[in-house]
Parts: structure tokens; sequence; C-alpha cells
């Protein structure tokens, strides 16, 4: 499923947030599940994962007896901190409390669509670092064109016309 759009929205006194009904009216629980993961993301955020979705990336993570120790650090982060959450009939979610502090969300918040995932950001944090990528917006582009070039090719596709 493809997030995009950006929603404001507040966390009630029971510490629930609705899901935007335009991203609800899109879920599929056969392909996307009946809920959602939150984990915590870089820099204050909060992502929130399709069931199915953060359980197909974690299967896809290398399995080892001796994994990296990178993937390892990252493991024992993500993992112990990321809390499964079901939608209630009112298409809402409970969030948990120790997650909002630390990431410093309080009754409001801006829900982002992310590609693949949403992202929860205390609203005016997120408008300075919107107002900064905006000034950055050709520079942002311009490094995620030569990203996208570089992983074509490294994936073996050769793109022309560029």
């Amino acid at each position: 499923m493809l997030f995009t759009g950006e929603y404001e929205h507040t966390i009630d006194a029971k510490l629930r947030l609705a899901i935007p009904s335009e991203i609800r009216s899109r879920l599929d629980p056969e392909r996307h599940g009946s809920a959602f993961y939150l984990a915590p993301g870089p820099d204050g955020v909060i992502w929130i994962w399709p069931e199915k979705t953060f359980e197909e990336m974690a299967g896809a993570m290398a399995q080892s007896l001796l994994p990296d120790e990178n993937l390892l650090d990252f493991e024992q982060y993500l993992f112990p901190n990321s809390h499964r959450v079901d939608l209630d009939k009112s298409g809402r979610i409970r969030l948990p409390e120790r997650m909002l502090r630390e990431a410093a969300i309080e009754s409001s918040v801006v829900i982002l669509g992310v590609r693949d995932h949403l992202e929860l950001r205390d609203p005016a944090h997120w408008a300075e670092q919107r107002r900064e990528k905006l000034a950055r917006q050709h520079e942002i582009m311009l490094r995620a064109r030569q990203a996208l070039q570089h992983t074509t090719r490294s994936n073996g596709v050769e793109r022309t016309g560029e």
C-alpha cells in the first residue's frame, strides 16, 4: 500500500489516535493485516507499519547465529521498543505512553504518509523540519535521483536517456 498525505489529528485522553479514514478505507485485512506495529523512528518520530508489512520486513532481515554487529544493535533497539496495536471499531489505535513521551508528542500530532508506512510527529517540530526541507528541495531531489540511479545500476539495470 502506498501511503501519502499529511493529516493533523488529536490524541484523546485515553491515548487513542484515529487512523485517517482515507487510509483505513484502503487497508485490506488479507493483504495488510488487521493491526499495526508502532516502532521508534529517528528524531522523535513514531513509525506505524501495517502488521503484515512489518512482519515481512522482519522476516527479510538476514538470519544468522552470528549476526552482523550493526544489524544486531538495530534489532536490539527496534524490536523491544516496538508495539503491536489493534485497530478498534472506531478506527483508532492506542499509543503507548512511553513511546509518546520519548517522541515528545502530546495531544496534537501530524500523521505523514511516507511510501510504505505512516509517521507520527509533533506538529511544531514537523513545521520546522518541513520549512527546512522546502528550502533544500532542489538538493534533496538531486540526491534522491542520484541514489535511485546508483540503486538501478547496482541491480544490473542500466537506464538510458538520463
